[in-house]
């Protein structure tokens, strides 16, 4: 009964999430046809969907030789994201392994058969993946190829470097994630789906990746905590414990959330860029591509902003908050609107005795200067009583069969892929 009483407590989600099952998913992300496809590729497609719950449906929803090109891009750092995250590899084969990544893309009979690892089979069977990336044109190669070198050099680098200042948390979250958003949006340009800026543009293509990295890094305190992991730069933690996993000590939590709310000021100050970068995009589907991680990480930084239980357990969006996002950020006028509703929804939990209080107004006033409201978004949650009546009706008829929709939208929301 625990599920009808959050429905009861948001009608709309139900509206939405029965919107999102009878068509609104296949509008965003339609289905593609796999039946054309080579041997290789089906079965690179066949990775994609086992090691990346939360971004396969919007890669295959991209347009023409981009699907392929993006698709071999992810496996390829999904290889090497195995390397880096595999304990059983000792240091002085690990690095060197990191380094010279990029080079077996070119060697046809390169495999590594001795991780450990959940997705190991992308290392076991690289030579599919290496053959289909050497079929790809010659830019979308030297695209793939530049960005692997780039990130395995940095991965290496913080192998045994913790993250000590704010500029090295951005060092970091650049290794991991803007390198990402650089090398996509060199493939948008290459793909002339996108205009040449689009991939030029390293700082707001690298912006991007950092937003989605610092969010993931902020929401995953605990759980990083108890697989011994430490992501939170040095600098802002010290200033409030000893110990990062102090931070996790009931005594200590009102000290912690002032941290938490200071590194998502931190993270606030990407949005304007994201914000410049979206609307550069002309192509639909990479629109939504780049659009709905973004906008379910301001919904992510909402929800964590102030919030004890980010110290305590999991802090998730609602699923029928998620599919909300998910269908309507399909322009850039609906993603200001969503942006300056969730920057609103901080503003208005800061507290006057917080730190970083003006710091967060600040950063605030920068992203409603950037996305001030109106469009169709402006009111998107002002549902006529005859929806909310019959939201309602059918929560208490059918919350049964609404608690088992949209499987693959819980993967998405709930992956946490970084």
């Amino acid at each position: 009964m625990e599920l009808l009483r959050k429905w009861l407590g948001h009608p709309e989600d139900i509206y939405n999430l029965l919107r999102f099952k009878m068509g609104g998913y296949r509008a965003v992300m339609p289905r593609m046809d796999t039946d054309s496809l080579g041997c290789g590729l089906r079965t690179c497609y066949r990775y994609l969907n086992q090691t990346s719950r939360s971004f396969a449906a919007v890669i295959q929803a991209l347009d023409g030789e981009l699907r392929h090109a993006v698709c071999i891009f992810y496996l390829v750092l999904r290889a090497l994201d195995t390397v880096e995250d595999d304990m059983s590899i000792p240091l002085d084969v690990k690095v060197p392994m990191l380094h010279e990544f990029h080079s077996h893309l070119y060697q046809p009979d390169w495999k590594y058969t001795e991780s450990k690892e959940k997705d190991r089979q992308v290392l076991e069977d690289f030579p599919t993946i290496s053959m289909e990336f050497r079929k790809l044109s010659k830019v979308y190669q030297d695209v793939i190829s530049d960005i692997c070198h780039k990130m395995g050099v940095g991965m290496a680098e913080f192998l045994e470097k913790k993250v000590d200042s704010q500029q090295e948390w951005d060092k970091y979250c650049h290794y991991v994630a803007g390198l990402v958003g650089i090398g996509l949006s060199r493939l948008f340009s290459a793909s002339e789906l996108e205009d040449s800026i689009v991939g030029q543009d390293t700082d707001l293509a690298n912006s991007m990746g950092l937003f989605l990295q610092k969010t993931n890094i902020i929401r995953d305190y605990l759980e990083d905590q108890m697989e011994g992991r430490e992501f939170w730069p040095r600098e802002v933690w010290s200033r409030y414990a000893k110990k990062l996993s102090d931070l996790a000590k009931p005594e200590n939590i009102d000290v912690a959330v002032q941290c938490l709310n200071e590194l998502i000021t931190n993270a606030l100050h990407h949005v304007p860029d994201v914000l410049t970068y979206l609307s550069r995009l002309k192509n639909q589907s990479v629109f939504n591509f780049c659009a709905i991680p973004q906008v379910m990480a301001i919904a992510t930084l909402a929800a964590c902003y102030n919030n004890q239980q980010v110290f305590r357990g999991v802090v998730k969006i609602r699923k029928g908050q998620a599919v909300t996002l998910m269908m309507d950020a399909t322009n850039i006028q609906a993603v200001k609107a969503i942006m300056y509703q969730y920057v609103e929804e901080i503003y208005q939990k800061i507290p006057s005795t917080d730190p970083s209080c003006h710091k967060t107004q600040q950063a605030i006033a920068a992203i409603r200067a950037a996305s001030l409201p109106g469009g169709p978004m402006a009111s998107r949650h002002h549902y006529s009583p005859i929806y909310l009546s019959c939201a309602m009706l059918l929560a208490a008829l059918s919350w049964q069969y609404l608690s088992t929709l949209s499987k693959a939208t819980e993967e998405y929301v709930q992956a946490g892929d970084n």
